[in-house]
């Protein structure tokens, strides 16, 4: 007999304002216990020194991550001259130093060759694979690291202040693969000295922003239920329906940067069967004029999504199926 699993069939997205101190699978955790949710997963970690926009899909909403994965980020984050890390952050142990400040001047010159397409090698601790294994683990094994550079792309990089001569605070607009803490121990080595990040924000996950981010002590509290046949007391979210569907976002606000393909609900029931639909009905047709085949696109039934399609000549075929 299948087991039943745990939880309440909960859809939807909780942009969570993450806290520095917990990491985020230990948050997802708590957002999971919160709404007594069956499945939950998040859109990009951040690490226990970050704060900021962590988005966690609930349900079916889990379908649709990569999609947030994949969009643009914002960071607010201060680094510090003079000291480099192993972790290439405040947490890591100091494995070299400087005497050496950079003025304002030097810092605003400097900024332009780290914007654009540019060749970035992630921090020695980070979830990148370097022979199989995780580089972290390999770092914290005490087995040197050295990820390769890859390609990256940073849309913007502003100085905002300069705190004093030891710390610069800056703004950061970036696509996927992007790390702050390389991208701070590069720029202090241009600058002819070493750094590493003391403070680090996300603001921005693709469609997701930290001015309507929930902090946790917003979330429901769950209660503790008497234990069953002897076993350990049952978690259950003593929140309401109605509440619920306050703070979460829907499952298609992730896909708010790929076209609409609008369907009638004859189509809608072969979406649901795995069968492909056209899409040249006039509406549609200028939607996806000069789409390219295997374009993504969201199938919606009175304004509701029911699936994620890819193009595919006249036809748009079901990728994945949404069981709202």
């Amino acid at each position: 007999m299948a087991r039943r699993r745990r939880g309440r069939p909960v859809h939807g997205w909780i942009n969570l304002d993450k806290p520095a101190g917990i990491g985020s699978t230990r948050a997802v955790g708590i957002v999971r216990r919160a709404f007594d949710a069956q499945k939950a997963g998040h859109a990009g970690t951040l690490d226990p020194l970050a704060s900021g926009v962590l988005p966690v899909a609930l349900g079916e909403a889990t379908k649709t991550v990569p999609f947030v994965m994949d969009g643009r980020k914002s960071y607010r984050f201060t680094v510090c001259w003079g000291e480099a890390r192993d972790t290439d952050d405040s947490e890591g142990a100091v494995v070299a130093t400087s005497g050496r400040r950079p003025t304002e001047a030097e810092i605003e010159r400097a900024l332009p060759a780290f914007v654009g397409e540019i060749a970035q090698a992630p921090p020695a601790f980070s979830a990148i694979r370097v022979n199989g294994e995780r580089a972290y683990r390999l770092a914290r094994a005490g087995t040197p690291v050295e990820p390769a550079a890859r390609p990256v792309v940073i849309d913007r990089l502003d100085l905002v202040e300069t705190l004093d001569a030891d710390r610069a605070v800056f703004e950061m607009d970036c696509r996927k693969g992007a790390y702050v803490r390389s991208l701070a121990r590069d720029l202090a080595v241009a600058l002819g000295t070493v750094g590493h990040v003391s403070g680090l924000r996300r603001t921005r996950n693709g469609p997701f922003r930290d001015c309507d981010a929930i902090p946790l002590e917003k979330l429901p509290k769950p209660r503790h239920m008497g234990a069953q046949d002897g076993g350990a007391p049952e978690i259950s979210s003593g929140v309401s329906a109605i509440e619920c569907a306050a703070l979460l976002q829907p499952v298609a606000k992730a896909l708010d940067d790929i076209p609409a393909l609008d369907v009638t609900e004859s189509e809608a029931a072969r979406i649901r069967n795995g069968q492909p639909v056209p899409v040249l009905r006039t509406g549609n047709r200028r939607r996806i004029d000069g789409l390219p085949d295997n374009a993504a696109l969201c199938a919606l039934l009175n304004g509701e999504a029911i699936a994620l399609m890819r193009l595919n000549g006249r036809l748009a075929q079901p990728v994945r199926v949404f069981n709202l």
